[in-house]
């Protein structure tokens, strides 16, 4: 007869089912009360001061217009627009802002692992300094270089189509006419640059912010995700008749994803919330557009709701997709 003790039986599970559902909804009642409680006092607090409330302001005009975006909006539209149009304004940012610091801090963390010893320090060098600088004075930095050392638009620097001043960066872009797809390129005159595409010091000071100071996190998420990989994957790779950047690519970094993802996606979610920091270099994203519509309306609880709601929505959306690629990308590990 063995001596080890016999291990208690488990509940059975339908017991062990209901109390969870039991403690969850009771939890999920409580959150639901203290909310419930909370807009009660809002709202009768805003009743007693006589202060209006509600969403209903939305549809009503907005009375300020913004500089730029992808949505046009003028100030006789309503507030609501000028909500999607900073949204699109948010988006327009931080999506290319995402790519960049994706592309970016991948090369930074394979140089902090490289051989090569100039590279290396070079690497180590930019991953200390844009690390340990806050990121709002790094865009308000960016923003003055961007409009005081920059030539006016008359004497703009060119290279081809391109030209960039103190106005910003203009560039041909492609649109429809009668005779097809054809390309628009900006013309310079005496006092501005018409036509073409164009971004404005704004938002070229906060996507350069955005992706210098979050790269340099970036990298060391991808030298530690590197790090990770055992190294007899990289010699038997090379033992295969692989070179070092083969093994890397088709090797190390497939089975790194997994350490990289979860912490990436992280980042890509700080990314997407740091874009309101905009705010403070004049470009017109959501958290600019609520703070205008707040002081226009009054309506102070209504818009920083609907602030925290879209950047829920976001984050939510961001952590989905990522999730997913971590899924998929487990899968080809395997």
């Amino acid at each position: 007869m063995s001596d080890q003790p016999i291990a208690p039986r488990p509940p059975p599970p339908s017991r062990m089912d209901r109390r969870t559902v039991l403690r969850q909804g009771l939890i999920l009642l409580a959150v639901a009360v203290i909310l419930a409680l909370l807009a009660y006092l809002a709202a009768e607090n805003l009743r007693r001061q006589n202060i209006p409330s509600g969403f209903g302001f939305l549809l009503e005009p907005a009375g300020f217009s913004l500089g730029e975006g992808l949505v046009p909006f003028e100030s006789s539209e309503p507030y609501l627009k000028a909500f999607v149009a900073g949204l699109a304004n948010t988006l327009r940012v931080a999506l290319p802002a995402i790519f960049l610091c994706a592309l970016l801090g991948t090369l930074l963390g394979i140089g902090r692992l490289s051989n090569n010893l100039l590279v290396r320090s070079l690497c180590s060098a930019y991953v200390e300094v844009f690390r340990n600088i806050p990121l709002l004075l790094q865009l308000l930095a960016w923003y003055f270089a961007l409009v005081d050392l920059l030539p006016a638009a008359a004497e703009a620097w060119r290279l081809g189509d391109v030209y960039l001043s103190k106005s910003g960066l203009a560039f041909p872009v492609p649109a429809w006419s009668s005779l097809g797809l054809v390309w628009q390129h900006p013309a310079q005159n005496e006092f501005n640059i018409a036509g073409g595409g164009s971004l404005t010091p704004e938002y070229l000071a906060l996507l350069i912010g955005l992706v210098l100071y979050s790269a340099a996190y970036l990298a060391e998420i991808v030298r530690a995700g590197i790090g990770s990989v055992p190294r007899g994957q990289t010699e038997a790779a090379m033992a295969l008749g692989l070179s070092r950047a083969q093994a890397l690519r088709k090797v190390v970094l497939p089975q790194a994803l997994r350490v990289i993802i979860p912490s990436a996606t992280n980042l890509f979610l700080s990314i997407t919330k740091n874009s309101s920091l905009g705010i403070a270099v004049g470009y017109p994203e959501l958290v600019a557009v609520a703070n205008t519509s707040l002081n226009q309306s009054g309506r102070a609880i209504e818009c920083v709701s609907l602030i925290m709601l879209v950047y829920l929505l976001l984050s939510l959306l961001t952590a989905w997709v990522m999730a997913r690629y971590n899924r998929r990308a487990a899968l080809r590990e395997r």
